[in-house]
């Protein structure tokens, strides 16, 4: 059955944030009958910014509740009458997190706690929260607190009870233009007439806001608890994105930052034993029982499970984005004047 959110209610965390717009506009452009639709965010001033992209007396389904995942009673009050959870917010920037090891683990860690009891206590039906590449193998503290994250999602499949409730994860990687990627950098930078450059062999995954809203709305529908979704997205060189961005400007290797890898991994070769290649998606596994049988998954699905040594970095992958695609992306995604 299609997935149809008409009458539905809904509420995003983070939903003032990049992801959360565009997931907005995705939902009200696919189901204009969707009941009610509540942006729960802890910035008043982007909550007023978003307020005029969608007036309550066009989108009248919306709702801009000011609240943060740490205070689990406002979560709570929240999500009373919601049928849907999808959790974007997070403390993301990975500087920032090391130096502020504390406020990231409250927010990713102790936040998602809340979302879940949350979820238990007022009768949601469906959760999907947003994950990231830095959450396999992390060697930062905000990819070790979304690990965590990840599992307590996971996990909470196995204590809804009798409950009607399923949980599940999307992992992806960059998202073209959005804050903390390098594009807007570069784009600032570029009238200088020198990009910095971390490391020469550098790669990362790329996916566009839509194709995020995409995969969280297939889990949505096809999720029967404790997956996490992976897509299948084309690589690119940082080198790429400096050549497309500048063309001409000088490339300055100025180093790896601490906590920043050379690649990014979203499936690693410990993973491989639990996850299930489909068409457009892999998935990963549960690794407890969820209530349900791996093989009845895969052949609902028709997928197949990877090979024991698989591992899926943004260094082997087998498609990649060349200067011009970057170009044509941001032109498409972020700055629809751009030209180079």
């Amino acid at each position: 059955m299609a997935l149809d959110l008409n009458g539905k209610s809904l509420l995003i965390t983070g939903g003032t944030g990049s992801f959360g717009k565009q997931f907005v506009r995705t939902v009200f452009k696919l189901y204009p009958g969707v009941r009610r639709l509540i942006v729960f965010s802890r910035d008043e001033l982007k909550q007023y910014e978003m307020s005029q992209e969608f007036p309550h007396s066009q989108y009248p389904a919306i709702r801009f509740f000011i609240g943060d995942v740490r205070d689990a009673q406002r979560l709570h009050r929240a999500c009373e009458g919601v049928d849907i959870i999808i959790h974007a917010a997070a403390l993301k920037q990975v500087p920032a997190a090391e130096y502020n090891p504390m406020e990231c683990i409250k927010t990713n860690i102790f936040g998602a706690e809340n979302v879940i009891n949350a979820a238990l206590d007022c009768g949601v039906k469906d959760v999907v929260a947003l994950s990231t590449d830095k959450a396999a193998a992390p060697i930062n503290l905000y990819g070790a607190t979304k690990l965590c994250s990840d599992k307590l999602f996971v996990a909470a499949n196995n204590m809804k009870g009798a409950r009607d409730l399923r949980l599940s994860v999307v992992r992806y990687g960059n998202v073209i233009g959005s804050r903390g990627s390098v594009v807007p950098f570069f784009l600032q930078q570029r009238h200088t007439g020198v990009l910095p450059i971390t490391h020469p062999d550098m790669t990362r995954f790329n996916i566009s806001l839509e194709e995020g809203v995409d995969l969280v709305l297939y889990a949505l529908e096809h999720s029967w608890g404790g997956e996490i979704f992976v897509p299948k997205i084309p690589s690119y060189k940082i080198t790429e994105v400096a050549r497309a961005i500048g063309p001409d400007c000088q490339q300055k290797i100025v180093g790896i930052r601490p906590g920043e890898k050379l690649h990014e991994e979203m499936i690693t070769q410990t993973d491989a034993l639990s996850t299930v290649e489909l068409d457009r998606y892999y998935v990963i596994l549960p690794t407890t029982s969820a209530g349900w049988k791996e093989e009845d998954f895969i052949k609902h699905f028709h997928g197949k499970r990877v090979a024991p040594d698989f591992h899926y970095d943004s260094a082997n992958n087998s498609e990649w984005l060349s200067a011009e695609q970057i170009r044509e992306e941001i032109r498409l995604h972020v700055d629809a004047g751009f030209e180079a």
